[in-house]
């Protein structure tokens, strides 16, 4: 469990950038923490799935609490972080999803409608360990109705299956598994195998154009 609750290069919560954003929650309970620091996350750094770095200090939670919006990658670094500088265990969950709405603009970014890899993050709550989406800020979902996720520490809160109308939104289409820090060679692996086109190969070299 200790290994849940550390600082590193990526999760680095002693900085004073995550210090400051987390301070106003150091007084509360467990569970008000918990959703008090979820939904900061989920509405503060507004989503965005179109910036895609390859550059590893673009994941140091630091970094990405200055910004003003994030992929899910970004969000869920942000959020293990500021749960660890808090005392609460939680770790990295990857894996991909499929997205039903509004995704022209998504295949003509990545030649598809499956984003991966996604972030999610996997909490500890009371010896029991649940998922949490940070991903999509609620204004998103108002604008595509779709109900936003909620803090709930009885189950898993992470997968927006169908809008208020009932079309199919999102469902998750492989799991990664777990990652008790972040695994940045692997996610470029997976772009590259995933997202061949995006990559140009020069003098033997791959080199990034998104």
């Amino acid at each position: 469990m200790s290994k849940h609750l550390e600082t590193s290069y990526y999760f680095d919560f002693q900085s004073q950038e995550i210090q400051q954003y987390i301070e106003p929650f150091q007084n509360l309970s467990l569970l008000e923490k918990t959703e008090g620091i979820y939904l900061k996350v989920r509405d503060g750094l507004l989503y965005d799935p179109y910036h895609i770095s390859l550059k590893k200090e673009s994941y140091v939670s630091s970094h990405i609490a200055q910004k003003k919006s994030g992929n899910c990658v970004e969000k869920s670094i942000l959020l293990i972080s500021c749960l660890r500088g808090l005392g609460i265990p939680a770790k990295l969950h990857l894996g991909k999803v499929q997205n039903h709405l509004a995704v022209e603009r998504l295949t003509q970014k990545f030649g598809t409608n499956q984003l991966t890899p996604h972030g999610m993050v996997q909490v500890c709550l009371e010896e029991k360990w649940i998922k949490l989406s940070p991903a999509f800020n609620a204004s998103l979902c108002e604008k595509f109705g779709v109900e936003p996720l909620e803090f709930d520490p009885e189950k898993s809160s992470y997968l927006q299956k169908y809008n208020q109308r009932g079309d199919l939104f999102m469902e998750y289409t492989a799991d990664y598994g777990c990652f008790d820090d972040v695994p940045v060679d692997f996610m470029v692996q997976n772009l590259k195998e995933n997202y061949p086109h995006i990559f140009v190969t020069k003098d033997n070299k791959q080199e990034f154009f998104l």
